[in-house]
């Protein structure tokens, strides 16, 4: 196992870290408890130190999971994060009851990390007010939180303003090799480790999109390399390429990914991939969105919308469907991103567009945003919309 350092705290982090949000599961809904404990327990036995979990995984039984796989001494040779619920705070007492909850559910008296989850600039703007940066301070001096972060899933531009706002130990994005301008992105990446910020990576395989076996047109991209790779090590290895990333979450739920995974991380130093295969990566993902319905690349140049579309957001979805094999979990987790269920709870649907037209003199792809919009509503959405949007906010607000 590889390990890189925290430069705020002097942590030595495995850089990879088990993500605790796809657990493997059993036919009744539930983990599999005896599963899902060997593999973490495995994966620390080889090295990995950072552990990632946050309140609505697994419709709220993740946090109480790992209090129970972390028992016979595995606690204390893991830094465990998890994260507040910040579309859930209404007042500055909320912040506590949610911590000492995260304590108690996962049996212990202190979180090492610890994110405010899913920040975006409205949603910061939300809690701000209501005490947040106060509630970090105090949960911090009384040894209840150990390191304070946030995890990222807004436009490029609120980035920075977040960073600047407060003496952050680390943050939390998502990236990958098709994301590198999509929220945060690499210019995010950058500034964060620039102001000495340990930066975990979130969706290295974009939920798997990016793992398994790739479109024919990539595979013969990556068969050029005269190093053979499978598509997850290419996409894991070109996330570990960069010396800014402190650790990657990779949500493991089967035995051959925990040691896949664990055998990369050994190999994965910073700038160890050469100019050649840096430019298959390119190539590869030039490809792939060739492959993809829309030629979006997330700038958000289109937002805000008048009427209130999440347009970057309903194109993320929209070209994985053409990643992915998985259409009903692709049209749930639309309805769970896009209707409310985190954020502040404002439904962001493609449908609600009017056609005003606003956004397409904005757009440096040039793409016909409106047509588009109306594909998305046709694929992902359909008459059980609303109840797949119920449904999910039902399982992020679990109390």
């Amino acid at each position: 196992m590889l390990y890189r350092t925290i430069p705020k705290n002097g942590d030595e982090l495995s850089i990879l870290g088990f993500g605790a949000m796809r657990l493997p599961m059993k036919e009744d809904g539930n983990i599999d408890e005896e599963r899902a404990t060997n593999q973490v327990r495995y994966a620390i036995d080889q090295g990995v130190n950072y552990v990632d979990t946050a309140w609505p995984y697994h419709m709220g039984q993740s946090e109480p999971f790992l209090g129970r796989a972390l028992s016979d001494g595995y606690r204390e040779k893991v830094k465990l994060a998890t994260k507040l619920p910040t579309w859930m705070i209404d007042s500055r007492e909320d912040m506590d009851k949610f911590l000492n909850a995260q304590l108690e559910k996962l049996n212990t008296d202190h979180i090492d990390y610890y994110l405010i989850h899913s920040l975006a600039g409205e949603l910061w703007e939300k809690v701000k007010p209501l005490g947040i940066l106060d509630f970090l301070d105090k949960a911090k001096a009384d040894g209840r939180i150990i390191n304070a972060g946030f995890s990222f899933h807004g436009s490029p531009d609120e980035f920075r303003p977040i960073i600047d706002a407060y003496n952050w130990d680390f943050c939390q994005i998502q990236y990958n090799f098709l994301d590198e301008k999509m929220q945060a992105g690499t210019e995010g990446l950058e500034y964060a480790a620039s102001k000495g910020l340990g930066v975990i990576i979130m969706e290295p395989l974009r939920g798997g999109s990016l793992a398994g076996k790739a479109p024919p047109a990539v595979e013969e991209i990556w068969n050029e390399a005269p190093v053979k790779r499978t598509a997850a090590e290419w996409g894991l290895r070109w996330v570990w390429n960069h010396p800014e990333v402190t650790v990657v979450l990779s949500g493991m739920n089967e035995e051959a990914h925990v040691e896949e995974n664990l055998n990369i991380a050994g190999e994965a130093l910073p700038d160890s991939l050469t100019e050649t295969e840096l430019e298959l990566v390119k190539r590869s993902e030039k490809k792939y969105r060739e492959i993809m319905k829309a030629g979006c690349t997330g700038c958000s140049y289109c937002m805000p919308c008048p009427v209130g579309v999440n347009i970057p957001l309903c194109f993320e979805h929209y070209n994985n469907l053409a990643l992915v094999d998985n259409l009903e979990g692709e049209r749930f987790m639309y309805a769970a991103r896009l209707g409310g269920a985190v954020g502040l709870g404002k439904p962001e649907f493609a449908s609600l567009c009017v056609q005003c037209g606003e956004c397409l003199d904005k757009c440096p792809q040039h793409l016909e945003i409106p047509t588009v919009l109306g594909s998305v509503v046709e694929e992902l959405e359909g008459s059980d919309i609303e109840q797949r949007a119920a449904m999910a906010r039902k399982m992020f607000k679990q109390v």
